[in-house]
């Protein structure tokens, strides 16, 4: 439960995890390097350079303990104090300070004060603001005194060195590292960037290179690209062959019933259109989306161009202008996404009386709608609906002419190639069908 609580506020990106990674042990390392020099250097030795000032501070106590008179105290201890390179002075209660002065970072100070309040008799504060010196102030059998002398007898001089060099060699090892790790991820972008464009329909070319893992990962990658165009390729011109082989019998058949009686050829010529609808449509399927290379398109110009075409073949079909529609082009395959947009109306207008066409562009995604107000798709088999040569008569009018279950399958393609889907919902509009295709920028 921890870790699943802690999934998240980790970085989602491989450099986030990867710089987390590299940094968590290097501060680590770093604090506890402080925490052990901290407690070996600035408490173990402050406390055995304190001690011996402690000795050395007694013998000052004693001298003033011995000397006569407050008045006198002055050039009794003054020779003790000046063999031991202090300095001692007679203050007034006034003088006192109530606490210790010192900065807020002296942490070594703070070590030698809570010594000297422990261990030195009479002990009332320090002062550790005053340069290099330390000002100590006690109350004595002779009232208030200050002892100054010099704080390297005390502690370490320059105890921050250490710190300044951990950070230092710290920053710049991490940089080094950063460098170096940058080197190693770069090969698993290009790899995520071009395996991410070829879902979108975009063949970018690639060249294995970094660890040996992520080579082996290109270079299956390479293979599954080839497979996968080969299968296309051979998809294609199986459906290609097929669907023009079966054109030239097509047209002798047409050619033969327009000799017969008009009234009883209908019915064939009929059979005969249908059979070339349906053929039309497997070589649309056959196409695809690999029909031509992606271009930056306005989608509002596209739409207005694809609906423009579908009202003068007598479709009726709206385009719907929205506010706050966005603005700008997007990198789209123009045949495919003609084909893919003219196919969602077809059908629209085919199962319902009429369709509306809309389109919005944000900074993410870009969503094509066309509604209708026919009888729709239940729920429970919209996904059904776009699998290839799919016809759901119970749901849909086939009185008005049915394909044979390849436009919702083209037009889910076609989204793919392009990085999308296609999603189908009810209208709230009009009631029927609801088509997005939705393509990620």
């Amino acid at each position: 439960m921890f870790f699943v609580w802690l999934k998240r506020y980790m970085p989602r990106g491989i450099y986030g995890r990867a710089t987390l990674i590299l940094l968590l042990p290097v501060v680590i390392i770093q604090l506890v390097v402080t925490v052990l020099f901290a407690q070996r250097h600035f408490e173990g030795v402050t406390h055995q350079m304190t001690d011996s000032v402690l000795r050395e501070l007694e013998l000052v106590l004693g001298a003033v303990d011995d000397a006569g008179s407050r008045d006198m105290m002055r050039a009794e201890v003054w020779a003790q104090a000046g063999s031991l390179e202090m300095s001692v002075q007679p203050l007034v209660a006034a003088d006192l300070p109530q606490d210790n002065i010192m900065l807020w970072y002296d942490y070594s100070g703070r070590v030698f004060a809570r010594r000297f309040a422990d261990l030195l008799d009479g002990f009332e504060a320090v002062d550790l603001t005053q340069g290099g010196d330390v000002i100590l102030y006690l109350t004595s059998s002779k009232g208030p005194i200050s002892i100054t002398f010099d704080r390297r007898r005390i502690s370490a001089s320059n105890p921050h060195q250490l710190f300044v060099y951990t950070i230092f060699f710290g920053v710049v090892m991490t940089l080094i590292a950063s460098i170096y790790l940058r080197n190693q991820l770069r090969p698993i972008k290009r790899l995520a960037r071009v395996a991410e464009a070829f879902g979108r329909g975009r063949h970018l070319p690639y060249t294995p290179s970094g660890a040996v893992e992520v080579r082996s990962a290109g270079n299956a990658f390479i293979d599954m690209r080839n497979r996968i165009e080969r299968q296309i390729e051979q998809r294609t011109l199986m459906l290609s062959g097929v669907s023009h082989d079966l054109r030239t019998p097509l047209t002798r058949m047409r050619l033969a019933l327009s000799m017969i009686e008009e009234e009883d050829a209908a019915p064939l010529l009929q059979d005969v259109e249908d059979m070339q609808r349906m053929l039309d449509e497997f070589l649309s399927f056959a196409k695809g989306a690999a029909e031509g290379t992606p271009e930056e398109i306005d989608p509002h110009v596209l739409l207005a161009e694809v609906v423009a075409e579908a009202q003068r073949a007598g479709r009726n079909v709206t385009l719907m202008s929205s506010e706050g529609a966005g603005l700008g082009t997007v990198p789209l395959r123009r045949v495919a996404m003609r084909r893919a947009v003219d196919n969602l109306i077809s059908n629209a207008v085919r199962y319902g009386a009429r369709a509306e066409v809309s389109v919005m562009l944000s900074d993410k995604t870009l969503r094509i709608r066309v509604e209708d107000d026919g009888p729709g798709i239940p729920e429970n088999r919209r996904q059904e609906a776009a699998r290839p040569f799919t016809r759901l008569d119970p749901a849909r009018n086939q009185d008005q002419g049915g394909g044979v279950g390849l436009g919702l399958a083209i037009a889910t393609d076609i989204a793919r190639a392009h990085g999308g889907v296609l999603r189908l919902g009810e209208s709230e509009r009009l009631g029927g069908l609801r088509a997005d295709i939705v393509i990620a920028r």
